[in-house]
């Protein structure tokens, strides 16, 4: 297994963040991955998962589009 990795921020950000986590319900996002010199730096956000409903219409989307691309698919 690979070693844990270590968060390089300030311990205040580091319990900020986990608070937030864990009593608010959000999620830590990664955003954008910086490879510099041998190292790996990420850009952190903090999302709120989507609700029930969104979830539905994404999945409505999803299928959609899936048929679409099959029907121009085999009329080709």
């Amino acid at each position: 297994p690979a070693p844990p990795r270590k968060l390089l921020l300030h311990r205040s950000e580091i319990r900020e963040l986990s608070q937030q986590v864990s009593a608010k319900g959000l999620t830590l996002v990664p955003l954008r991955l910086y490879l510099t010199r041998g190292l790996a730096k990420v850009e952190l956000g903090l999302a709120r998962g989507k609700r029930r409903h969104d979830k539905r219409r994404t999945i409505i989307d999803r299928e959609r589009k899936r048929e679409a691309e099959r029907a121009i698919k085999r009329r080709l």
